[in-house]
């Protein structure tokens, strides 16, 4: 791998990749993260393209693309730092920025991204709709990671007619009509990384064009520090609809429902909780 880190970036390497994730230095003192996506095909260049295009002026930062192949991605390494309240602050509007920046339709991929992406190790199909946005989602985000789970006995017969139910009236339970934003895709809390400089970088992107309230809803998800302190940044600069916090569960059916075909059914059961609780 050291060969092919250095035919990427162009740089001979001093040490590693070595580590989870797997770190190396080039012979510069540049330090970057080297990703193996060989199990996933197509992951490294889905990956490098939502970074691309998620890097807006004004948003949260992201690192470097240094080199990729079809198997591997090199990108820069992120200082590590602490949460704090002004960089909570300081990431609420640069999601702002990043969401306004706007994409072609719900469900487009970024550019050079491929239709056939991926979500994690799950699979996600970018491909646009013109909306509106409860039918692309119900269409190509729930309704078939909620076959794949079922198939798996994540999520059973009752659960799944649950959810069935909620995607046959979710144009009423969507809240008011908006343009696709640009999302990261999968924002849950271990893909936003506190830096040393003060800045919260966003990294591993599943990238494409969706609804705002995603981001924000997954966000909640697994727990975010000063996630209150985000949001109200966020509301400053890009105010949300009335009601945002009744649609959180149903923004969060996607990530549970790929968490469900993925690790089982804990996460199917919480899906179907979630679906419960709307109205």
């Amino acid at each position: 791998m050291t060969d092919r880190v250095a035919r990427l970036t162009g740089r001979a390497v001093r040490d590693g990749p070595s580590g989870y994730p797997a770190r190396a230095t080039l012979d510069d003192g540049t330090d970057v993260v080297v990703k193996d996506a060989s199990a996933d095909p197509g992951a490294a260049r889905a990956e490098a393209a939502g970074l691309r295009w998620i890097a807006v002026p004004g948003g949260p930062p992201v690192p470097h693309v240094l080199g990729l192949d079809d198997a591997l991605l090199v990108t820069g390494l992120v200082p590590p730092g602490r949460a704090t309240p002004a960089a909570a602050e300081r990431l609420g509007r640069e999601l702002a920025t990043l969401h306004a920046a706007g994409a072609d339709g719900f469900g487009t991929p970024p550019p050079g991204g491929p239709v056939r992406a991926w979500i994690g190790h799950a699979r996600m199909d970018n491909r646009r709709h013109d909306g509106p946005w409860g039918a692309w989602f119900a269409a190509d985000r729930v309704l078939p990671y909620l076959r794949a789970a079922r198939d798996r006995g994540a999520v059973d017969t009752a659960g799944a007619a649950v959810v069935e139910r909620v995607c046959g009236r979710i144009n009423v339970l969507a809240g008011p009509d908006e343009p696709p934003a640009r999302l990261h895709g999968d924002l849950w809390s271990g893909n936003v990384l506190w830096a040393a400089d003060g800045a919260t970088w966003l990294v591993d992107p599943a990238a494409h064009g969706g609804h705002r309230e995603s981001d924000l809803a997954m966000l909640a998800l697994f727990g975010l520090p000063y996630l209150d302190v985000v949001l109200a940044a966020y509301d400053e600069r890009f105010p949300l609809a009335d009601g945002r916090r009744e649609r959180v569960d149903l923004h969060q059916l996607f990530p549970l429902l790929v968490h469900a075909v993925l690790f089982g059914g804990g996460y199917g059961a919480r899906a179907v909780a979630a679906t419960r609780r709307l109205r």
